[in-house]
């Protein structure tokens, strides 16, 4: 086919071919896309173009099955993408960060105040806690029951959390860093 009537036969119908699909799609950028599409098709298809007899319907044609696949094509994409498990949440990186100075913090009172706990209760507490022992371990190493080593971890953990409430409710000294509001209150 000669390129020369390829041109022609676009500078003739291009217009009605951009005015079909406008009509159709209610989209003047969509239908710019379908002229595209359709003038494409139509040079794939240049061998048959003997056989045509109205260049304009045969345009035509191919536009509004042009548009059918991609009406098609876009409902494929989108049930396609109402399968899809919806995306997990991704953890905001701040939370984690404010979660640490919170805990720090946390961390820093209740070492503030630990030397305030009584020797028997803090010592049970060091050794399960910080040493990793177990109850068992903790009792032989008092040489007291385990039954006392329970009641003092839970004596020293109750007047451990009172104590460290109360140092991050005490305005900051001079020279420490102030506790936010939510670590105060250990949502944090």
């Amino acid at each position: 086919m000669d390129h020369q009537l390829f041109a022609d036969i676009y500078d003739a119908h291009a217009r009605a071919v951009y005015a079909h699909a406008v009509r159709m799609t209610a989209d003047r950028a969509g239908a710019e896309d379908v002229v595209s599409l359709t003038f494409l098709q139509a040079w794939r298809l240049r061998d048959t173009l003997d056989s045509v007899t109205s260049h304009r319907a045969w345009l035509l044609g191919i536009a509004t099955n042009v548009m059918r696949n991609t009406r098609r094509t876009a409902r494929r994409h989108r049930d396609a993408m109402t399968r899809l498990p919806p995306p997990e949440a991704v953890p905001d990186p701040a939370d984690a960060v404010v979660s640490r100075l919170a805990d720090a913090a946390q961390a820093a009172a209740a070492l503030a105040v630990l030397d305030r706990l009584r020797r028997a209760d803090r010592e049970a507490l060091l050794l399960h806690v910080w040493s990793g022992l177990s109850h068992e371990e903790v009792a032989r190493a008092c040489g007291v029951p385990v039954g006392t080593v329970r009641s003092r971890l839970s004596r020293a953990r109750a007047r451990l959390r009172r104590l460290t409430d109360a140092r991050l409710a005490q305005p900051p000294a001079p020279g420490r860093l102030p506790v936010s509001p939510a670590a105060r209150e250990g949502n944090l």
